[in-house]
């Protein structure tokens, strides 16, 4: 009776419930990397915040070298992070209670709608189960088709290792390599670049999304959010692939010394991987200032709703434009496949994208006073960590200890949304009253 009434009295909000239990998630994970049997050298309890906070929100950004730094021990706490991070704590926490033949009370459906960012109670825990099961057997056949890779090239037990710990990484969309130079040693090889680069995609497009493909099959009758994530991932790739083509063709330090197969291999890998991927066959830091910002922008856009990634979501970015070429042709409302936008996901967007914006702002302000780098690696590490996305061009292991809290609290917010965060920290309150409207001059 007292815990009940103790926990009436609190009032967690959902928010709040999903914040938490990724900052515990992370503080357990950084007190395991700690310990001294999962570093082959003792590190700093910062270090091992930082690449706990990493892979907990599946970004990839390193301070230490993954594959010389840690031990087979840190190694897996790392991979069980990111797949913890990826999925979400609480399916996890679902998973566990179904295993226990207990029931899911309305409570933990409002807290599964919230993480996965849905608007209907509705099928919550067959999505979940859906989840897992799709999950687990994508990874371990990409783990075996890895394996027929890596095996004849490292042996049996390394070549298996690294092909499920990349497995998890890829489709957790973490970007954690156990190279220090992340792919760039399979830059043109053909089943390197395909499995990985399906398995982020596919962690990327969301759950949601592939649940509906898999019970619609039709792409007519998909949802409306399933028809722009599938679409809008295609054009954009596309679009991407291009410019990086040209942009790097003639670049020495990337594509110019490549044969023409691999620079289309190494063009299309690089230009999926940025929306929240984090793995790179090309050195980030010698490619032309044009790829540099159209990668950033990839970034800050990210991958869907409800996936393994983070940004501001390909929706919302698709849901803006949608709604800025209407006005610009003088129409009322904003329609794609023959569906009207609502006015309520313009005004979420806005403010997803305001938010985002201003941590970023605050982030970038706060590293040209601490850290002493090129102004545009400083813009870079910024956006590559509040997308969650892992590329670097070179600042991550030069960060100071301020550098790193900030990129820090940047993938936390990036990771668990900036407006989930915004409602976990608002009060809630309803407006009492009604006001009369009033015309602004804009533009």
């Amino acid at each position: 009776m007292k815990k009940s009434y103790l926990l009436k009295k609190i009032h967690i909000s959902p928010p709040q419930v999903l914040s938490i239990t990724f900052l515990i998630t992370i503080l357990f994970g950084a007190v395991l990397l700690y310990l001294p049997i999962s570093t082959v050298d003792p590190i700093s309890f910062l270090d091992a915040l930082f690449t706990a906070t990493s892979a907990t929100t599946v970004t990839g950004l390193v301070v230490l070298s993954t594959g010389n730094d840690f031990t087979l021990f840190g190694q897996t706490v790392i991979m069980v992070l990111m797949q913890i991070g990826g999925l979400g704590l609480m399916t996890f926490a679902v998973l566990i209670v179904m295993l226990l033949g207990k029931k899911i009370g309305l409570r933990g459906r409002i807290l599964i709608q919230q993480s996965f960012n849905q608007y209907s109670l509705g099928g919550m825990i067959r999505l979940v189960r859906t989840i897992f099961i799709f999950t687990f057997a994508i990874e371990f056949l990409a783990a075996v088709f890895l394996a027929i890779r890596w095996v004849p090239e490292h042996g049996w037990g390394v070549g298996l290792y690294t092909s499920i710990f990349h497995s998890v990484s890829a489709f957790n969309n973490a970007g954690f390599s156990l190279w220090d130079d992340s792919l760039m040693g399979y830059v043109g090889d053909p089943t390197v670049n395909i499995i990985i680069t399906l398995l982020f995609i596919t962690g990327g497009i969301g759950f949601t999304v592939l649940y509906d493909m898999w019970t619609t099959k039709d792409f007519r009758h998909l949802s409306l959010h399933s028809k722009i994530m599938l679409v809008g991932t295609l054009v954009v790739n596309i679009i991407a692939m291009l410019f990086l083509f040209v942009s790097e063709y003639s670049n020495m330090q990337t594509l110019g010394s490549l044969t023409l197969g691999d620079k289309l291999w190494a063009s299309y890998f690089q230009a999926v991987t940025p929306r929240t991927a984090g793995f790179n066959s090309l050195d980030i830091g010698s490619m032309e200032t044009g790829s540099i910002v159209l990668i950033t922008l990839l970034m800050f856009i990210g991958a869907g709703s409800a996936s393994t990634g983070s940004g501001i979501k390909l929706t919302t970015f698709f849901v803006i434009l949608l709604v800025v070429a209407a006005h610009l042709n003088g129409k009322k409302e904003a329609v794609i496949f023959k569906r009207a936008i609502p006015s309520h996901l313009l005004e979420r967007s806005l403010a997803i994208v305001f938010i985002s914006m201003s941590a970023i702002f605050i982030g970038i302000l706060i590293l040209s006073y601490t850290e002493s780098a090129p102004f545009e690696w400083i813009i870079f590490e910024a956006f590559s960590a509040f997308g969650t996305v892992g590329l670097s061009m070179g600042l991550t292991g030069e960060l100071s200890s301020v550098g790193k809290l900030v990129i820090m609290a940047l993938m936390f917010i990036g990771r668990i949304g900036p407006v989930t965060l915004a409602f976990a920290l608002a009060r809630q309150h309803r407006e009492p009253v009604s006001h009369p409207k009033g015309d602004v001059f804009t533009g």
